[in-house]
């Protein structure tokens, strides 16, 4: 099994092997943040009262869209219907 963590001394190697490990991790904190992100907006929907369908619950965590699962979290917290958490006609 080979190891990653070799030294790296060549500008090149430096730049590129850094850079591909930054973005990674800031991806995987845009993920995180998106998927309890859609864990709260279940959890008011839930502490609401609203028993949520198996379909609507895998579209909410499948959102990676941070502003999106915003909207949702501030309606869910105000929503009459699931319609409304979308801004759909019920």
């Amino acid at each position: 099994m080979m190891s990653t963590d070799w030294p790296v001394y060549s500008p090149f190697a430096r730049e590129h092997f850094g850079r591909g490990k930054a973005e990674g991790k800031a991806e995987g904190r845009t993920e995180g943040q998106a998927e309890a992100a859609a864990r709260s907006v279940l959890l008011v929907l839930e502490a609401r009262g609203f028993d949520v369908p198996d379909d609507i619950r895998a579209r909410i965590a499948a959102c990676a869209d941070l502003t999106q699962l915003q909207t949702w979290l501030t309606r869910a917290a105000t929503a009459q219907t699931l319609q409304d958490l979308f801004g759909e006609p019920g």
